[in-house]
């Protein structure tokens, strides 16, 4: 929200008070108070008028500071509230002289300056990350409406990334992003996923802990300032010094949730019946069959709305007309060795049964006078559950139970950004605070269903709302993208802008949703779904199997899913560390290389991982142009190499793409192509890619191999190892001398086949 007008005035209808310096100071056990005067005090006269800011210095852990800007301190406390970790050994250290005070939590700490200018510093290692500085923090009333707000100096070359899937951009200056989850799709700066954090290439992250409505001016308002501010008295926010973009992650993630890890069934390939397509079962096992007769590995069917009957979304009954045996036809999908995904949204029409079921029992969302809230927009007459209310989670619950019970393993959670704000809520929630958060108490109601029923490790949502938390209940979908290159590229942006949001896993419609894609269009978009986090093949009046398409979309799919596959054992180590440290499977270049300039603003590629760069192609002739940093790098389908840092310009088939290698990597590939759920371990090969002298380490499943280079000598050595594995040295031309394994030839260099624990080779060249 813009409170100026150019550089020097206010808007019309806008009144703005400032700090202008410290009047007194209050410390305790990891805290401080400030008080501010807003007008400069030169007799006591001048203390009978407001308004005074008040500061509240907190620490929550190390490295992360909270600042609470208040007003009047006397509103009633608003739910809901975002979840936050603290960790309760920390205590930050407060030190008040003379010339201001200072909180220092780790290697970050704030001073506010006393003197005749008011300041705010943010500092670390001896520098300054940002400041708060004259007419930064502000009380803006806006036609009689209150709002406080925050702004913070942007240095120069400062760029600022996240607040959610955003489909812009994905460098956030110069824009203006409102935190409000909408149904926009992803061609509009509306998003479905909306995050009040962001994070810089300046060595800090903000996280404005107010789960409703928050307006973000990037460089847009003050085009050297990031702005934030939100209706109400008061606003908190937390600075988290990384330095690195991964420790500002991992910081963030510690204090909002880690993301669960999903079964490992779930990297494979998903196939949809798609949304308005006509289908029954024996549609539906035409596409399996058609799918095995091509060699074309599956590993969860998904069926989408009209699984149940038109006008009755949500009753989660299966429509007898198409689907007369569910139980049966799940049987018997179960047996072909599939996982089952069921489309659900958190809307009750009023056709269901569920409506005056979820009406009496006040399950529903209701209007101030009583009255159910409805709309037609989704479904005639729909309502919504009101997911404050344990029975009625507890019911909503109970229904999709039952679905498990069928044989069902999870579910698409759809929808949850329509929320309304003139409603009452069973807990006494405020409806502004709400809309945002109501898709977290959706997903987590059908999450944690799931992790009762099916274990921990074996739940999984395919979800489309989030807001911050919501990483916790993993995965999350891009939403309705259109058949088009530019589609697919916006889609990318929303992912990463998702990592960098702190989400460790994202998926999309391959093919575009809205529309049918051309062939190329398709098969470019396949090499690009199955180098993400999750696959999934889906549209809206079409439907997505490859032969539909021409008959080397089957290739290109087989092409893939395959190599996807094989990377399980290395895709495993990347979702498990998305998991315990909150860095995501699929980043942004920044995110790894913070350092080299040429990476601030990549949004055309991204690293799969900590060692695999892909460059999707966004082209039917197939050119491609992408930045290789430091290093040489290897091709890992065409074993090519490149020298960085350069810019690189291809043309790819459409049974290729940019993967490289980076250098100094040791990549685990493993020995099966047809399922994502084996034992990575068994039969692995380690392709060591362009090794520097040193030790490294490579965890796959139960086995941790050490790898020590020295010179021209290298040993490999397995804890808990795997009864086979290979090493295999890419772009070696020879080694003299081997023991514990038997030396091979290789069209990418040398192998060895280990049969035990270990394996020394001498004499590489």
């Amino acid at each position: 929200m813009k409170f100026s007008d150019g550089y020097w005035l206010l808007r019309a209808g806008v009144e703005a008070a400032y700090p202008i310096e410290v009047h007194d100071v209050t410390t305790g056990a990891g805290e401080v108070v400030v008080h501010a005067s807003t007008r400069p005090i030169r007799h006591r006269g001048d203390t009978l008028k407001g308004p005074v800011v008040t500061l509240g210095l907190t620490s929550p852990m190390a490295d992360v500071i909270g600042v609470k800007i208040t007003h009047f301190s006397g509103e009633t406390p608003k739910e809901p509230a975002f979840a936050l970790t603290t960790d309760g050994a920390h205590e930050a250290k407060v030190v008040d002289d003379v010339g201001g005070v200072v909180m220092t939590a780790g290697a970050l700490s704030v001073r506010v300056h006393r003197g005749e200018q008011w300041r705010v510093d943010f500092t670390a290692d001896g520098r300054t990350l940002t400041s708060s500085g004259t007419k930064g923090i502000g009380f803006m009333t806006l036609d009689g409406v209150h709002h406080v707000r925050e702004q913070l100096v942007l240095g120069v070359g400062d760029a600022v990334y996240g607040l959610g899937e955003r489909f812009g951009p994905l460098v956030k200056n110069g824009q203006t992003v409102d935190i409000w989850n909408a149904d926009g799709g992803t061609s509009s700066e509306q998003a479905y996923k909306n995050v009040p954090f962001f994070l810089t290439n300046a060595g800090y992250g903000i996280f404005v802990n107010h789960p409703g409505h928050v307006s973000f001016e990037v460089g847009s308002e003050a085009v050297s300032k990031v702005q934030f501010s939100v209706e109400g008295q008061s606003l908190e926010y937390f600075l988290i010094y990384g330095p690195t973009p991964r420790e500002i992650l991992r910081k963030y993630t510690a204090l909002t949730g880690r993301p669960a890890l999903p079964p490992a069934w779930s990297f494979g390939l998903w196939l949809s019946t798609s949304f308005t397509t006509d289908y029954d079962e024996q549609t539906v096992s035409g596409f399996i069959d058609g799918m095995l007769e091509r060699d074309l590995p599956l590993s969860v069917f998904h069926f989408d709305c009209f699984w149940m009957r038109e006008q009755h979304w949500c009753d989660f009954e299966w429509d007898p007309r198409t689907f007369p045996d569910p139980a049966g036809m799940l049987e018997r999908l179960r047996a072909r060795g599939l996982h089952i995904s069921l489309w659900i949204n958190p809307y009750i029409a009023q056709r269901s049964p569920m409506f005056a079921e979820g009406k009496a029992n006040g399950y529903l969302l209701r209007r101030p006078n009583g009255d159910v809230w409805q709309w037609d927009l989704w479904q005639p007459g729909m309502a919504l559950v009101d997911f404050t209310n344990p029975a009625a989670r507890a019911w909503y619950a109970s229904k999709l139970d039952a679905l498990l019970e069928q044989g069902v393993d999870c579910f698409k959670t759809d929808f949850g950004e329509r929320v309304p704000t003139d409603v009452v809520y069973h807990d006494g929630s405020d409806p502004e605070r709400m809309h945002n958060y109501y898709t977290h108490l959706y997903n987590k109601t059908v999450f944690d269903l799931l992790r009762e029923r099916r274990g921990e490790g074996e739940a999984v949502v395919f979800a489309r709302s989030a807001t911050a938390g919501g990483q916790q209940f993993p995965v999350h979908w891009g939403g309705d993208c259109e058949a088009t290159y530019e589609s697919m590229a916006e889609s990318l942006r929303g992912g990463l802008s998702l990592g960098l949001s702190g989400f460790g896993y994202w998926s999309h419609d391959i093919g575009g949703f809205e529309g049918t894609p051309t062939a190329a269009v398709f098969k470019r978009w396949i090499a690009f779904g199955l180098l993400s986090s999750h696959s999934r093949l889906h549209g809206s009046a079409s439907y997505r199997v490859p032969w539909l398409f021409d008959e080397e979309s089957v290739d290109v799919l087989r092409r893939f899913t395959k190599l996807k596959l094989r990377l399980m054992p290395y895709l495993d180590q990347a979702a498990r560390q998305a998991s315990t440290e909150g860095v995501p499977m699929m980043r942004a270049m920044v995110v790894e290389f913070p350092d080299d300039p040429g990476c601030a603003h990549l949004e055309r590629q991204y690293m799969l991982g900590d060692d695999l760069l892909v460059a999707p192609v966004f082209s039917d002739d197939g050119d491609v142009s992408y930045y290789v940093p430091e290093g040489r790098w290897t091709h890992f389908l065409t074993g090519e190499t490149v020298q960085g840092p350069r810019w690189v310009r291809d043309r790819c088939d459409f049974l290729t793409a940019p993967v490289l290698v980076r250098p100094n990597t040791i990549l685990p590939v493993g020995a099966v192509d047809d399922r994502p759920d084996y034992d990575y371990a068994e039969g692995v090969t380690l392709h060591a890619y362009e090794l520097a002298d040193g030790d490294h380490v490579t965890v796959v499943g139960d086995t941790t191999f050490r790898t020590h280079r020295q010179g021209d000598e290298i040993r490999v050595e397995a804890e808990g190892a795997p009864s086979q594995w290979r090493l295999l040295l890419v772009g070696t031309r020879a080694v003299d001398a081997v023991d514990g394994g038997a030396l091979g030839s290789h069209p990418d260099g040398v192998v060895v086949d280990a049969s035990g624990a270990a394996v020394a080779l001498r004499g590489i060249r």
